[in-house]
């Protein structure tokens, strides 16, 4: 880590979800809190509290999550180390897929479904109601309107402040804006994997906030890239593809994960880093094919 870099997520500047909710642009994904396979508690329960406490030390106050992060572990552990929330944090979680075991993810976004994984939250977290609740992804099984039109309800219930989507096309955001306003889209998004490029032109257009997930490129000329950047700015990889993210557009919120204090740290210092316009053309160029969909 660049010891000159300001180690702050603020550094990052702000953004306004939703009319309501200003956070700071680098955020935290805790996904990576539970254990392997996004299954059980993690390895390491203190460096995990550990980690949460010190991305909120350092400016984060957007933590994205969901129920199926465990499943429930990421939402109790978030509730275990930082409950009495601290004024402004906004927490964002999901619902829509249910969990046979490690490393597996079914589909479920039927009503009753929805509705059962919001209120599971809602205790998990200790809230009476969720910032931003997000459809974790469509269920081709379930119309996608009755998707949508059960979070709407929950909305209107005030158990949801905010209706937003993950793992979605542009197709799905327009019909869900016919519905209710989403105020925020998650999807696989990165340097080198950009299928999602016209949605985040299309937040930007409509002032929705965009949550990238997988920040690094898989393909081996991605690699190759980010290497001689970072190599060139004296940073890490990850830290210049956060970067990227962050200049690409004023609506993008990356949301790194980990479990440990000093990758949290290395994560947030990355909003302090100012990409050359060369740099940021260079990694612009690399692409590979696009991977699946889950986050």
């Amino acid at each position: 880590m660049n010891k000159e870099q300001i180690l702050s997520a603020a550094a990052a500047g702000t953004f306004i979800i939703g009319g309501d909710l200003r956070v700071n642009r680098m955020g935290y994904g805790a996904m990576r809190i539970t254990g392997p396979g996004v299954w059980g508690p993690p390895a390491d329960k203190v460096a995990a509290l550990a980690t949460l406490g010190r991305a909120i030390e350092l400016g984060v106050n957007l933590i994205d999550t969901a129920d199926s992060y465990g499943p429930g572990t990421s939402e109790e552990l978030i509730a275990e180390g930082l409950y009495p929330y601290p004024a402004g944090l906004v927490i964002a979680t999901k619902g829509g897929w249910e969990r046979p075991g490690p490393s597996q993810w079914t589909h479920n976004a039927s009503p009753k479904h929805l509705t059962e994984a919001l209120e599971g939250s809602l205790q998990r977290l200790r809230l009476d109601r969720i910032d931003i609740y997000q459809l974790h992804a469509p269920d081709n099984a379930v119309s996608f309107e009755a998707s949508i039109e059960a979070l709407a309800g929950l909305r209107k219930q005030g158990k949801i402040r905010h209706v937003a989507l993950s793992n979605v096309t542009r197709e799905h955001v327009e019909r869900a804006r016919k519905i209710v306003p989403i105020v925020s889209v998650q999807n696989r998004y990165s340097f080198a994997d950009r299928e999602s490029d016209f949605i985040v032109d299309y937040c930007e257009q409509n002032n929705i906030a965009f949550l990238p997930w997988a920040p690094l490129g898989q393909a081996k000329e991605a690699h190759k890239a980010i290497k001689e950047v970072a190599n060139d700015l004296d940073t890490t990889p990850l830290q210049v593809a956060l970067a990227w993210l962050l200049k690409r557009s004023k609506v993008i919120l990356p949301i790194p994960g980990t479990s440990s204090v000093k990758h949290v740290e290395e994560n947030i210092a990355a909003a302090d880093l100012q990409l050359p316009q060369a740099a940021y053309d260079k990694l612009s160029a690399v692409s590979h094919p696009p991977a699946s969909l889950r986050g």
